[in-house]
C-alpha cells in the first residue's frame, strides 16, 4: 500500500460514518494520477497554499482599509482563523480535516481589494453581477487553474449565500466563517476605538459571553454539540439567534457606520478602474485578454482582473492612471 492508501484506510477507522472519505471523492474536472503520499483533499489544500491568489490575501482588506496598525486582520488572517475554528470542530466531530482545511483556505480567494466595498462596486458595474464566493471558484478554475476536487469547489461556492454544500465539511465552513468574523471584527473595532466590550448588548453577552474568547468557545461548542446530537452541521436556535443578533449589531455600529465614508471612496475607485479597463481592454495583462478566447465577456474579465488586485496594487493603479505626475526633467 502507498502512504496515501494507508491514510485513506485510516480515515475509515477514525472518521465518523457521515464524514466525507477521500477515497470516495467525485474527482476532478481534469483527471490526474493519484499522489502516492497525499490524499486528494490534502493535495488540494497544498495547491491552494502555494497559489498566487492565496498569497495576495495578505494585502486585502478584511474590514478596515489599509490599516496602519500591525494587529488588524487582513483577508489572510481571517482565512487562517476560519481554518483553525473549522478544524477544531471537524476534529471533535471526526469529520475530514483535510477537506475542511482546503475549503477554509480557499473560500475567500476571489474576494476583491478594499473589502466588501469592492465587492459591492463590482456587483454594481458588471452586467453578470459579482459575488465573491462564485469568484473564488472562478479563480481556481479559470484564472489560476488548480484543478481542485469537486468537494472542495462545492464547499467554496456554498460557504455563503442560500446554497448548502453537499458535504458536512462544506456546511461546516459556513458556520466557521461567521464565528470567525463576528468575533474578530469586534476585536478590530475595539482596537480602532469604535466599540468597547460594554457596548455589546447585554442579552447577547448573556448568551455568548462577555469576552472574545468566551464568545468563540460558546459558538464552537454549540456547533459540536449539535453535530453530536443530530449527525449534521448546525447550532441550537438560541445560540444561533444570538450570533445573528451580534452580526446585526456589527452592521449597525461598524460596517454601515464608521466605515461608510471610506467605503464610498473605495467603491468609487473600483468603479473608476472598471470604466478605464473596459475602455482600454488592450492594456490588461495578456493572460486576462486570452480569456476572451473561451467566450468570457470583457466585463467579466475586467472584474476578474480587478478582483485579483490587492489593496496596495489597486490604489497604485488609481494613482498612476488618474493623478498627475510630478514633472521630471530628463
Amino acid at each position: 500500500m502507498t502512504i496515501r492508501q494507508q491514510s485513506e484506510a485510516l480515515e475509515h477507522s477514525l472518521l465518523c460514518d457521515w464524514a466525507t472519505f477521500s477515497d470516495r471523492s467525485l474527482g476532478r474536472e481534469q483527471p490526474i494520477a493519484p499522489c502516492p503520499i497525499r490524499t486528494c483533499f490534502a493535495r488540494d489544500r497544498d495547491r491552494i497554499i502555494h497559489s498566487k491568489a492565496f498569497r495576495r490575501l495578505s494585502n486585502k482588506t478584511q474590514v478596515f482599509i489599509s490599516p496602519e496598525g500591525d494587529h488588524y486582520r487582513t483577508r489572510l488572517t481571517h482565512t487562517l482563523e476560519v481554518s483553525q475554528i473549522a478544524r477544531t470542530i471537524a476534529r471533535a466531530l471526526r469529520l475530514n480535516e483535510d477537506l475542511v482545511e482546503a475549503i477554509a483556505l480557499g473560500h475567500d480567494l476571489g474576494h476583491t481589494p478594499l473589502g466588501h466595498a469592492g465587492e459591492r462596486a463590482l456587483n454594481a458595474v458588471c452586467p453578470e453581477g459579482f459575488r465573491h464566493n462564485e469568484q473564488s471558484v472562478r479563480m481556481v478554475r479559470r484564472i489560476e487553474p488548480l484543478n481542485l476536487s469537486h468537494e472542495v469547489l462545492d464547499g467554496i461556492l456554498c460557504h455563503t449565500g442560500g446554497r448548502h454544500a453537499q458535504t458536512p465539511e462544506g456546511r461546516l465552513i459556513h458556520f466557521a466563517d461567521r464565528i470567525a468574523y463576528v468575533n474578530h471584527d469586534i476585536d478590530d473595532a475595539i482596537r480602532a476605538g469604535i466599540l468597547a466590550e460594554r457596548d455589546i448588548p447585554q442579552d447577547i453577552q448573556n448568551t455568548l459571553g462577555a469576552t472574545h474568547g468566551q464568545r468563540i468557545d460558546t459558538l464552537v461548542r454549540a456547533v459540536i454539540d449539535y453535530g453530536v446530537k443530530n449527525r449534521e452541521i448546525g447550532m441550537d436556535a438560541e445560540t444561533e439567534q444570538a450570533m445573528l443578533a451580534l452580526r446585526r449589531f456589527l452592521f449597525e455600529r461598524v460596517y454601515d457606520g464608521q466605515s461608510a465614508a471610506q467605503d464610498a471612496r473605495a467603491e468609487w475607485m473600483l468603479r473608476t478602474l472598471y470604466d478605464h479597463y473596459i475602455n482600454h481592454f488592450d492594456t490588461l495583462p495578456a493572460a486576462y485578454q486570452r480569456l476572451t478566447e473561451d467566450g468570457d465577456s470583457r466585463a467579466r474579465i475586467v472584474c476578474d482582473y480587478l478582483a485579483s488586485m490587492t489593496d496596495r496594487y489597486a490604489i497604485a493603479c488609481c494613482k498612476d492612471l488618474f493623478l498627475p505626475r510630478s514633472w521630471n526633467r530628463t
